[in-house]
């Protein structure tokens, strides 16, 4: 288990100049699910309602079915455990995303942060470390954030 994981870490340091495109598409959304499921680690306690908007977040992103969403975020949560910075994902979704995609996922992290009812002052920096990993500007982090508060019916 621990040597599959290094090499997993390994795959995801910045990429070869031609490497197969559908392991880079593998590496990217389990970026992206390590980023969802850090939000949900963020907070003391785990709640379902907050698994199934990284699960839901997974499948509008990638198009997955519910089986490979639930694989990714088990494989993803193996790995933001043994992670110990967010550098080697953010680079690969800032390699690979649009500012439009960066935003959305962000939105999507906030409904994860969200889903439990409250955002508490660790998730909130979370939140903000990871939109600063991305280069997601201010207003736009600020309004991704309203969009999800309102989506919950939070305040």
């Amino acid at each position: 288990m621990l040597r599959t994981l290094k090499d997993l870490f390994d795959r995801l340091a910045p990429p070869a100049a031609q490497a197969d495109p559908r392991e880079a598409e593998h590496l990217l959304q389990l970026a992206t699910a390590v980023m969802l499921v850090e939000v949900m680690r963020a907070d003391a306690s785990f709640h379902d309602n907050e698994r199934q908007a990284v699960l839901a977040a997974l499948v509008d992103k990638f198009a997955l079915d519910g089986d490979e969403a639930q694989r990714l975020v088990e494989l993803a949560h193996a790995v933001a455990k043994q992670a110990t910075d967010l550098f080697a994902f953010t680079s690969r979704i800032n390699e690979r995303f649009e500012m439009g995609q960066k935003i959305r996922m962000i939105e999507h992290m906030w409904r994860v942060a969200y889903a439990d009812g409250h955002l508490n002052e660790h998730e909130r920096h979370v939140m903000w470390r990871i939109a600063d990993l991305l280069h997601v500007p201010q207003g736009a982090y600020q309004h991704a954030r309203l969009r999800a508060q309102e989506a919950a019916g939070a305040r």
